[in-house]
């Protein structure tokens, strides 16, 4: 089904073909005027340079053209060469009762060839619990999967866990130092190990931060440290078993909270998984000519003729043998190719990471680790500050958890909602967690996702104004009038939906056909924001239509019937659009 703005272009086209000018300039655009109109086209100013004639006759003349034309209800030129643009209300309600019958698609077309897209999001080191630091990546990521997968292609989400580096050796070292006599530090050993982890989540998270801060003061501790992760990374089979329990436990706790946030993950590979790529990667490199030793490091150039500033060689090993993340996530790409062979494998990373994944996709493009192909693609996004605009922080200053952050929010919603006293404490807590799931993630995925942004727990937890509850709130009322008109038990013909019959009416009609536009520009530009943004101007034209309409009062059974059925489709779209940026709606609030 073709968007309604290129229906609105076609008819645009064939009237300036005869009128005698070149359909290039018969673009429409919605109204920056919309007191004025509701679509309009400029073409005319740019066609009369080329035409030698006054930008105000050419629009003259396809108004003229336009003027019987069942699509419109007005065609207006308007000087200097404006044309102005009101549609049919039949037709917009023929448009929009054709929406309602695309059941799920509401028009929206799937791509004509899919692709397979990979999306790394998430990026959680294990033994360390999440931290607002990872909020963004793990929403805005699952969101543009969930667009991406509506569009029609095939769309796997990657966590790709931290559990390669330094820190698995600080966490072998503390665990070598509190239990020396367990098999897995026994030289030799060549039993089977234990199936029970020898630590739980809570001292795995201990664990670290103790041996990183000791690594800081203890240059001996430091050093043994780093064996222990370079016996790992070559293999020593007792530091191979702990890290499967470290990945067990940390991987369990993860997902719990991942599903806290509604966020979830075809794949759960980590940059250990990339291990057995590398080898034959580095050698390929050194073969092909592309790797070089520079003080003792293997390195890649990968400046291009063309920068405007330094871009370092790719580091791919150390001097000592050791691999880096550059390596694994190289051979990461290995792997994606030899799996999966994607079209696109998108990076959801913070944006200042930008020179780091430059390096990365230009050294992978060098040494042919992917086909011509597949697109790299960095998405970088922005900082999330607090009200004082500096990151977010604890009161007390400190990098707060995910987990709280979620559990305070959730705590602010039940506070909102038990002072309504319209439900019991059961059904208040359940709503609340829905709620605030929906100001976090809106608050957030509203933002362009490459700036920066002031998290407001009041502001995101408010029912007024450009939020998740808001939009949430919207979506109930709506429920709650097709409940009661259900409960009319009405034997009325199914009315279909009619032509508006007051301009607030036109103006939900008119937001509602704009549904696929805003669907297929998120995906295009990978831009929640731009659902989010959709959504509210919807959120908006219903509660405006609610209030200056006697829906339910209505007399006329008929009209009572048509609003019905616009107000089930209203929903059905804002019910798609939230759970594309990876939240619902509760029945309640």
């Amino acid at each position: 089904m073709k968007k309604i703005i290129d229906l609105i272009t076609g008819e645009l086209r064939q009237a300036f073909l005869e009128c005698g000018y070149d359909e290039k300039y018969a673009k429409a655009s919605l109204s920056n005027r919309p007191d004025l109109c509701e679509y309009q086209c400029n073409g005319a100013l740019a066609a009369a340079k080329e035409y030698k004639k006054a930008p105000f006759l050419i629009a003259d003349e396809v108004a003229g053209q336009l003027s019987q034309n069942a699509m419109f209800s007005s065609v207006e030129s308007v000087k200097p060469g404006f044309l102005n643009l009101k549609l049919d209300g039949g037709f917009l309600a023929g448009y929009l009762q054709k929406m309602q019958e695309d059941t799920g698609r509401f028009g929206c077309e799937k791509a004509k060839e899919p692709m397979t897209v990979m999306i790394d999001y998430g990026g959680p080191n294990v033994a360390k619990p999440l931290h607002i630091g990872h909020l963004r990546s793990a929403i805005i990521g699952e969101s543009i999967k969930r667009i991406g997968r509506f569009m029609g292609h095939t769309m796997i989400g990657d966590v790709h866990l931290g559990d390669w580096g330094l820190q698995m050796g600080l966490i072998i070292t503390e665990l070598k130092q509190r239990k020396p006599d367990l098999a897995y530090f026994e030289e030799g050993y060549d039993g089977e190990y234990p199936d029970e982890a020898p630590f739980t989540i809570s001292e795995l998270e201990e664990i670290y931060p103790t041996a990183s801060a000791k690594s800081k003061e203890d240059a001996s501790y430091k050093e043994a440290a780093m064996q222990a992760t370079y016996e790992l990374q070559h293999g020593r089979r007792g530091y191979q078993a702990l890290l499967s329990h470290i990945l067990n436990v940390s991987v369990s706790d993860l997902k719990r909270n991942y599903e806290n946030l509604n966020v979830s993950f075809e794949l759960w590979k980590g940059e250990s998984d990339a291990q057995p790529y590398i080898p034959d990667m580095v050698q390929k490199m050194k073969d092909e000519g592309h790797a070089y030793l520079s003080e003792g490091a293997l390195v890649v150039d990968v400046k291009e003729d063309g920068d405007t500033k330094e871009i370092p060689p790719c580091m791919i090993l150390k001097s000592d043998g050791a691999s880096l993340y550059n390596t694994t996530d190289l051979a990461t790409i290995v792997w994606r190719m030899e799996e999966y062979h994607p079209d696109e494998i998108i990076y959801v990373v913070d944006k200042r990471q930008e020179l780091y994944f430059t390096q990365v996709f230009r050294c992978a493009r060098k040494t042919r680790l992917a086909g011509e192909g597949t697109r790299f693609r960095f998405l970088g996004f922005g900082t999330m500050n607090g009200p004082d605009g500096k990151p977010f922080k604890t009161r007390d200053g400190g990098v707060m958890r995910l987990e709280s952050l979620v559990e305070e929010i959730n705590e602010e919603m039940y506070r909102k909602i038990a002072e309504n006293q319209t439900m019991g404490e059961d059904e208040a807590r359940k709503t609340a967690k829905v709620v605030a799931l929906s100001a976090i993630k809106y608050g957030d995925l509203s933002n362009q996702a490459s700036k920066d942004y002031m998290f407001d727990i009041d502001r995101f937890t408010s029912f007024e104004g450009n939020t998740g509850p808001y939009i949430l709130y919207t979506v109930v009322r709506i429920k709650s009038i097709l409940a009661k008109y259900q409960a009319l038990g009405e034997d009325v013909p199914d009315a279909g939906i009619l032509p508006a019959r007051s301009e607030s009416e036109k103006e939900l009609m008119l937001e509602v056909s704009r549904f696929q536009g805003a669907v297929e520009a998120a995906y295009a530009e990978s831009a929640p924001h731009k659902v989010c943004a959709y959504i509210y101007g919807l959120a908006n034209a219903l509660n405006r239509f609610y209030h200056g309409t006697k829906i339910l009062a209505e007399e006329d059974k008929r009209t009572r019937a048509g609003y019905i059925c616009l107000l089930t489709l209203t929903k059905d779209i804002l019910e798609t659009c939230i759970d594309l940026l990876g939240f619902h709606a509760p029945e309640r609030m």
